[in-house]
């Protein structure tokens, strides 16, 4: 074996021997040779938000629906908003492929663990036929909705009422099966909530990951993605999706739950700078309270479009637009959002966007104790106004 002249005079001088030395090289070798194939990228996001006729409070969305608040907890000022790392062993072409990915986020819009783990999982991959079914156990992203958790990934800065009201990560196993460069069917088996609403977030959103009181308590969760062919002309490379989740939670084995449906697509348009997605998200949760306290479900359903225009390699515009419609505990919640957002490229490897976004609510209670001391008399509807900077270096 061959050693450098350090290596040598340190042995002639006794202070190590080249044995040991041998044996210390092996093992940076096998280091060097498991951490060969491993990335790391990341990104650093911050911005700089005014929100209108604010002064009084200093928080945005107060009146959207549901207490939903587009900014997370930002208000008037400057915010960093998160910082992702994310070390990446994919896996390769080989029928027992194996690798992990690990994703930690930092920040006021960090999502997943509240150790800042985003995702966390071991990839494996097991042959079937002329194919295989590549799987992640651990943490990972839920594969409903049209938005990422990952910033960068989104056309517009702020987030969308759908992403807000969806799960955003789960713990537990997903197989993902890719029969042919059409169509994909994944599935996956992840702890259930605690009760519902545990997780993170509100009563609709955050990460399905808390442990059910009974061991029967579990997530189920489902998606299948069509890819339009080349052959399809101008709409080839246009991909539809369709999912459900079904999860069971409460204080008995068949306690409160909830079941989401979710469809979504992103399709281009025969002026090839433009595309255009739509996506749709249903919620219904179980033997939840409900108006005059009759036993019933409450529900969700948010319905967005959106639309994306590439003038060039660095400047694009993105649209859009949204409803939803939630029946909860003795009121009616409604809401629309436009939001428009243009990106340019001014700096390598820098994401630049100016954001503008208006949400409008109106909500109306079933009786007057839906406010403290009933003080609501009639339909309430407030408007809000955001105006946004959005810088996110990416590596």
């Amino acid at each position: 074996m061959k050693f450098n002249k350090w290596t040598v005079g340190l042995a002639a001088i006794g202070v190590v021997s080249l044995a040991s030395a041998a044996r210390a090289d092996e093992k940076m070798s096998q280091v060097q040779t498991a951490l060969s194939n491993t990335t790391l990228s990341g990104y650093v996001d911050t911005s700089v938000m005014w929100n209108l006729g604010s002064q009084n409070n200093g928080a945005f969305g107060t009146y959207t629906p549901f207490g939903y608040t587009p900014g997370g907890t930002h208000g008037d000022g400057f915010n960093l908003n998160a910082v992702d790392l994310t070390l990446d062993k994919p896996l390769d072409e080989s029928p027992w492929a194996a690798g992990y990915h690990i994703d930690l986020m930092l920040g006021q819009d960090r999502v997943g663990l509240g150790n800042g783990i985003r995702q966390a999982y071991i990839a494996l991959r097991t042959p079937v036929g002329n194919s295989g079914i590549d799987w992640k156990m651990g943490v990972w992203d839920s594969p409903l909705g049209y938005e990422s958790s990952s910033d960068p990934l989104n056309p517009n800065f702020t987030r969308s009422y759908g992403y807000g009201f969806e799960p955003t990560t789960f713990t537990g196993l997903l197989g993902t099966f890719k029969a042919n460069d059409v169509f994909s069917f994944s599935a996956g088996v992840a702890n259930s909530y605690g009760s519902v609403g545990s997780g993170g977030g509100n009563a609709l959103n955050g990460g399905v990951g808390a442990f059910g009181t009974y061991e029967s308590q579990k997530a189920y969760v489902g998606m299948v993605t069509l890819t339009a062919p080349d052959s399809w002309s101008w709409m080839k490379g246009a991909t539809f999706n369709a999912g459900a989740l079904i999860s069971d939670a409460g204080s008995s084995p068949h306690g409160a739950g909830v079941t989401r449906l979710y469809a979504g697509a992103t399709v281009p348009t025969p002026a090839t700078a433009l595309k255009v997605g739509m996506a749709f998200d249903y919620s219904d949760f179980h033997n939840g309270a409900s108006k005059s306290a009759n036993p019933a479900d409450d529900s969700l359903w948010v319905a967005g479009l959106y639309a994306n225009f590439q003038a060039n390699d660095k400047l694009s515009f993105n649209v859009r637009g949204e409803f939803v419609d939630l029946e909860n505990t003795a009121s009616s919640h409604t809401g629309e959002e436009l939001t428009g957002t243009i990106s340019y490229q001014l700096w390598a490897n820098v994401l630049s966007r100016v954001e503008v976004r208006w949400d409008h609510a109106g909500v109306q209670a079933y009786d007057n104790n839906y406010l403290a001391g009933g003080a609501l008399n009639g339909p309430l509807h407030r408007n809000e106004i955001l105006v946004a900077l959005n810088l996110i270096y990416q590596f």
